[in-house]
């Protein structure tokens, strides 16, 4: 036995010397089993079969083509010769992964769309299960069959709503982004609202084999935690969110899990959460066996411009003053990168607490300091200038020169006002996304890619009394939708034409449901709905709060105006300041109304701080063919490296190409246009001694182009 595996170890010594080939597929690192390569969050594969020498000759290997809009956004996972994903419905499928084909479906009998961005996988012996979360179920299922384990849970699923505070019928909760496995723990994070009401965004683990809850992170704390001075009593009694839905990394070795949380609700207006409001906007590091708090990191404190942290954090080793540095690094929206020691949470590049300007707002309190890393430097634009307005056509200059007049545009961490739109940049699409950062743990090089387009926002007094409909859409709908019910298009739909594309029971079936970016709404209650839909369709309110109570049969506490009062908001009503809407900065043809780049790609060496290299990623095709190239473009789901050094990434939208590029310089080196855009992040693996690459692809951001769905993987001729 000896003797033949040495016999087969030379020859594929000799394989690769030859061809490049690498013959031994059944190494563990052949697969792709976590949910951004590995537990580090690194995006990093040692395979080098497909590399700078060859990848210019990758073809199309096969295509699972999936006939539903939506937009799944699944890094999926690989495990053996199986492919596991999501359809836009979230059904489960497993897809041979040397042919395409489908194995198994499983449907969990849940209506929703929106992101389910991969799985999760344990085993021990022979023992195996997947973890797949569906709207607010995290099911464990068979890999081999795809049928529910029904020891898991409640008969074969958790209800993620549940040990939360209050009602939990009344929560929207939803598992976009996968948990992560440590020992017999599952470890997971929710999606949430981004007004009141919201349940608190507790970060929490399950054991693997029944389900039941082992710990609970309590991100906004209780009574007697740590971090509760940092809230208002108003605040952390009836607060919600500063929820972890990016996910997580894990130093396995160490048992550290790193979760990244979000903003606090109501995202813009915090005059009823005053304080820092510890754990939002928080990189947390927590003991992975016990939830128990190690050292933490606030990115921004009071959050009031949705300044999340967008995306898992990195695990890499770096070099600092002469000695190796486990180390962890955090993107931000704002174009920000963060590095910290893994262990003790030290900064390893300076941290500045810089003063910012104070709301005008009544009632608000901005925080008067943000915390800026001095290195290293901001991967996107951080203050827009009348100097940065696009030159694509003169009268697009003169439109965009006009509308910056009206701005407020002093750079970041400046508090929106009544009076005057303000300008964030880069915009509430960041910066880095979802998409996450890739690294390659030999060199210590982050590869990060960012939108860098601005949009604008304002705040409004909340006008109280009128309809409950009219009340109900501004509350919490009109953040998204606009006050006039005209959006934001694309990325926030109008909705003055929507009873030509929808009927009332798939209106009705959206805001109960979600779809998309949209998140569920299930305080709505029943007897509000007719009256809401009405006020979506036609913009006209068809009863007076006042009338709408007297008329409606109270529930089963007693008292349908408390009811209606309780649809608004978990705590007495509206915020006194509303959200008037995402407006992205476009000119009148739709492009930004900035000068490119709209959108980068950026490599930064984490041993030093600086820069190896920044180009333009994606364009517009139209743009293009017209002369006007390499504008960059806005872009979703991130990079992968391989040991070949090549760094592979789809996330442009409009011309729907992947691509790959060289790590070391980023010289492109061969691109495919897809048949939707690849808004999602690659994997890649072996089987059969033979490299695959594959993505999700996804028109759902560019709604002018024809939608669908489909899983595409390459490899070598």
């Amino acid at each position: 036995m000896i003797e033949r595996q040495g016999e087969r170890a030379a020859l594929a010594g000799v394989l690769c010397i030859l061809c490049g080939v690498c013959a031994a597929s059944s190494r563990p690192t052949a697969g792709w089993l976590v949910y951004g390569a590995q537990a580090a969050g690194d995006r990093y594969s040692e395979l080098t079969q497909i590399s700078r020498a060859n990848v210019a000759t990758l073809r199309e290997a096969w295509r699972f083509t999936i006939d539903e809009p939506g937009d799944p956004q699944t890094n999926p996972i690989i495990v053996g010769r199986t492919l596991y994903a999501y359809t836009p419905s979230l059904k489960v499928i497993a897809l041979d992964g040397a042919t395409g084909e489908l194995k198994w479906s499983f449907d969990p009998g849940v209506h929703g769309s929106g992101p389910s961005r991969g799985l999760a996988y344990w085993h021990e012996g022979k023992q195996q299960r997947l973890f797949a979360g569906v709207m607010n179920r995290l099911f464990a299922l068979d890999p081999a069959t795809g049928a529910v384990i029904k020891s898991f849970g409640e008969d074969g699923a958790v209800d993620l709503r549940k040990d939360l505070r209050g009602d939990y019928t009344q929560h929207y909760v939803s598992l976009t982004t996968p948990g992560i496995v440590y020992q017999n723990l599952i470890i997971v994070g929710f999606r949430t609202t981004e007004t009141r009401p919201a349940p608190p965004g507790d970060i929490r683990a399950y054991d693997v084999r029944t389900g039941k809850l082992t710990w609970a992170f309590h991100t906004i704390p209780r009574r007697g935690e740590y971090g509760r001075e940092t809230w208002s009593p108003e605040g952390a009694e009836a607060g919600g969110a500063a929820n972890d839905w990016t996910g997580f990394a894990l130093d396995e070795k160490r048992g550290i899990v790193y979760a990244p949380t979000g903003s606090a609700v109501s995202d813009m207006y915090g005059g009823d959460r005053v304080g820092d409001d510890l754990f939002a906007d928080t990189l947390l590091a927590l003991d992975a066996k016990t939830g128990r708090r190690l050292w933490h990191f606030q990115g921004v404190h009071h959050d009031i411009w949705d300044r999340d942290f967008p995306s898992p954090p990195s695990l890499l080793t770096v070099t600092r003053a002469g000695r190796r540095v486990d180390a962890i690094a955090q993107p931000t929206k704002q174009g920000y990168l963060y590095v910290f020691d893994r262990v003790s949470g030290a900064p390893l590049f300076a941290i500045e607490e810089q003063s910012v300007p104070a709301s005008t707002v009544p009632g608000e309190r901005a925080s008067p300091t943000q915390p800026r890393p001095v290195e290293p430097a901001p991967y996107a634009r951080q203050r827009l200038t009348a100097e940065m307005l696009t030159t694509r056509t003169p009268q697009a200059h003169a439109w965009a020169l006009e509308q910056f007049q009206t701005f407020r545009s002093d750079g970041q961490f400046v508090p929106f006002a009544v009076d005057r739109p303000t300008v964030v940049f880069p915009g509430f699409d960041g910066g880095a996304e979802w998409g996450g950062a890739a690294v390659d743990p030999r060199s210590g090089v982050i590869y990060i890619n960012a939108n860098d387009v601005a949009w604008t926002g304002s705040l409004v007094e909340s006008v109280q009394g009128g309809g409950l409909a009219a009340s109900l859409y501004q509350a919490q709908c009109a953040g998204c939708h606009g006050p006039d019910r005209r959006g934001s298009p694309p990325a926030f739909p109008a909705l003055v034409d929507v009873a030509d594309r929808l009927n009332n029971d798939e209106i009705a079936a959206v805001i109960h449901d979600g779809r998309g970016r949209m998140p569920a709404f299930s305080n709505i209650q029943s007897f509000a709905l007719p009256g809401l839909i009405e006020y979506l369709r036609t913009g006209i309110d068809p009863a007076p709060l006042a009338a709408a109570a007297s008329a409606s049969t109270p529930g089963p506490g007693g008292n349908a105006k408390q009811e209606m009062t309780a649809s608004l908001s978990s705590e007495g009503g509206p915020a006194k300041y509303r959200f008037t809407g995402y407006n992205k900065f476009l000119d009148p043809d739709g492009y930004p109304a900035i000068e490119p780049p709209w959108g980068t790609l950026n490599a930064i060496d984490l041993n030093t701080g600086r820069y190896l290299w920044r180009i333009p990623l994606g364009e517009y095709p139209e743009l293009a063919a017209s002369g006007l190239k390499n504008t960059g473009s806005e872009n979703y789901g991130g990079p992968i490296v391989t040991a070949s050094h090549l760094l592979i990434i789809g996330a442009t939208i409009y011309d729907r190409k992947l691509r790959a590029f060289d790590e070391e310089t980023g010289a492109l080196l061969w691109e495919h246009e897809l048949p939707f855009a690849g808004t999602a992040t690659p994997a890649t693996y072996m089987i059969d001694g033979k490299q695959y690459v594959v993505i999700e692809t996804s028109n759902a951001r560019n709604r002018q182009a024809p939608q669908g769905s489909a899983y595409v993987a390459f490899a070598l001729p």
